[in-house]
């Protein structure tokens, strides 16, 4: 793991609390495991290794949301939601195959809506031309896969043929 994600992973379990992770897991169900962090600490364990670890590029922030993403822990991914939210700017048509894994292993509408909401929507409004085209097409394809996440997600943009 990098060295960054260590951190970030070590700050969400100091963050942690065991209640909390009851109530969360008893709240939003799935297969998930539960640290017990806040969204406020996911938040700002995020804004800290930003200041921590300054300068990551486009590469730095895909490899990092993909590391806190690997380990099924609710936390980890919705820090990994938070980095990709935070610099959505730097993403780019490509970035959405690495996307699609991740709503694809959501599992929780709690990670599916804020991930489309906020990282799919911009990502996919600020793109032109070719790539706006491209990034069309698999949406319209999310609409139609056999993934109720995708679906949902192609809903949630408004693609038709998606259902939520």
């Amino acid at each position: 793991m990098s060295t960054a994600g260590e951190w970030v992973d070590a700050t969400l379990q100091r963050e942690s609390s065991w209640e909390r992770a009851d109530a969360d897991r008893a709240r939003l169900g799935g297969r998930l495991t539960f640290y017990g962090a806040s969204v406020g600490a996911v938040r700002g364990t995020i804004r800290d290794a930003g200041r921590r670890y300054p300068g990551l590029g486009h590469d730095d922030i895909t490899a990092l949301s993909s590391e806190l993403w690997a380990v099924p822990v609710f936390e980890r991914r919705l820090a990994a939601v938070v980095l990709l939210q935070s610099h959505v700017r730097m993403l780019r048509a490509s970035d959405l195959t690495r996307i699609e894994g991740f709503l694809r292993d959501a599992q929780l509408g709690a990670l599916v809506d804020p991930l489309t909401l906020d990282v799919v929507a911009p990502l996919v409004g600020a793109l032109t031309g070719p790539a706006r085209g491209r990034a069309q097409g698999v949406l319209d394809r999310w609409a139609q896969d056999p993934s109720a996440e995708l679906r949902r997600a192609a809903a949630l943009l408004g693609v038709s043929g998606g259902a939520a």
